[in-house]
């Protein structure tokens, strides 16, 4: 199906930034809707930026895609347990070494090798099964951030393991909104967010007020408003996407120790200066949980966190955006 981007226009009328429109732009892309508002002089520089900027997305949906079978990180996948240091793209190296250096500071909670983990619970979900034991074990065999090594010199990836796949979901929406927001920048637009499914990048405020309007939940009745500039945010949750089986429902986010889907996170968000990094560590504080996640955050200082579990009908919630 042909997408189409949805572009419409209200006038800004300020004083100081009289010359500024704000344009809304919206396309499907990696899953989710893209949604990406500017501040910009007139339509032939906002719809020039808007295009570009979902262009690049596009770009990066063929290189990390692991629904596409000839997508860069399937193909890379396929060479695993081969021996065989291979050259991948720049964006591709890029975004598994923001991957790997959160592994190493989660203590695993992030793993991009948990792609045979995935694979197997999209299969389950469509069919309504819960995957046997031995399965589960059997995919988490192939997986294990430490049997993916990295060389900086000339980009090149070593998956050790044959049966390793890469899944990069958990980060990804994040880095492309990082990257289309530095599209947008190139055509000297100032004030711009892109909404990522969830995975929001803002820079400069809009013209005129103190910063881009943010409300978050903390997944029941809780609501927070935040003023935010030049900054990324995150937020992750069962929500829309779980699997339910005999009675207990079980997140899409799954635990890269267990492989199953985690039971007790009700949602996570955090704020951190860079949109892969906040994507990365919603997921990453999820699996590990608020004890945890507390250790961890002395590696991110520049990071906030408002986690919320509930187990036994008991909820605990650990807000740093207070």
């Amino acid at each position: 199906m042909r997408q189409c981007i949805m572009l419409s226009l209200t006038l800004f009328c300020n004083l100081s930034y009289a010359q500024l429109n704000r344009y809304s732009f919206e396309k499907g892309m990696m899953g989710s809707p893209f949604k990406l508002v500017l501040y910009a002089p007139d339509d032939s520089v906002a719809n020039a930026a808007a295009n570009s900027a979902f262009k690049r997305v596009e770009k990066l949906n063929e290189i990390m895609s692991d629904y596409r079978d000839g997508s860069e990180i399937n193909l890379l996948s396929a060479q695993s347990g081969s021996g065989k240091w291979v050259a991948v793209s720049k964006e591709l190296f890029d975004i598994l070494a923001i991957s790997q250096d959160i592994s190493q500071k989660t203590e695993g909670a992030f793993d991009a090798t948990l792609g045979p983990v995935v694979q197997m619970w999209r299969h389950a979900t469509r069919k309504g099964i819960f995957p046997a034991r031995q399965e589960i074990e059997e995919a988490l065999s192939k997986t294990g951030f430490k049997k993916m090594k990295l060389d900086a010199d000339g980009y090149k990836v070593l998956l050790a393991q044959k049966g390793m796949r890469l899944d990069i979901g958990g980060l990804g929406k994040g880095f492309a909104a990082e990257e289309a927001i530095k599209v947008v920048k190139s055509y000297g637009i100032k004030s711009a967010m892109m909404d990522a499914g969830g995975k929001i990048v803002l820079t400069d405020s809009p013209p005129g007020t103190g910063g881009w309007k943010i409300t978050v939940s903390n997944g029941s009745d809780s609501l927070k408003t935040m003023e935010l500039s030049n900054t990324s945010l995150a937020t992750s949750g069962p929500t829309y996407r779980y699997m339910e089986y005999k009675g207990v429902r079980y997140s899409h986010i799954v635990d890269p120790k267990t492989g199953v889907g985690l039971l007790y996170h009700v949602r996570t968000t955090v704020i951190s200066p860079d949109g892969t990094v906040a994507d990365a560590l919603a997921t990453a504080f999820s699996v590990a949980g608020i004890a945890k996640s507390k250790k961890y955050m002395k590696f991110f200082p520049e990071s906030k966190v408002w986690l919320v579990e509930k187990q036994n009908e008991q909820v605990a919630d650990w807000n740093m955006l207070e």
